[in-house]
């Protein structure tokens, strides 16, 4: 099965994470299918701290895909996010 989740990277005490279309058996940090956006928690000044692609994560969804916990709140802010700033 295909999970939206985040993968990991950055340095030690500076996390950042890609969100990533994977197969559910691979690991955390391992191969992924495609990147669908990043998320930043320490982001700081001008930097932005969520980027997704919402049209291919709104495919993988239609497609079956699972989203986590963490990715399904994260997407609900920024389309809350996206809502408002267009309205």
């Amino acid at each position: 099965m295909v999970t939206i989740r985040l993968q990991r990277s950055g340095a030690k005490k500076r996390p950042f994470y890609h969100i990533v279309a994977t197969d559910s058996r691979s690991a955390r940090d391992g191969r992924c299918i495609e990147r669908l956006g990043y998320f930043n928690p320490v982001a700081k000044g001008n930097e932005t701290p969520l980027s997704v692609d919402l049209a291919r994560v709104d495919y993988w969804i239609g497609t079956g895909a699972q989203s986590s916990d963490r990715v399904a709140g994260l997407l609900k802010g920024f389309r809350k996010q996206q809502s408002s700033a267009a309205a």
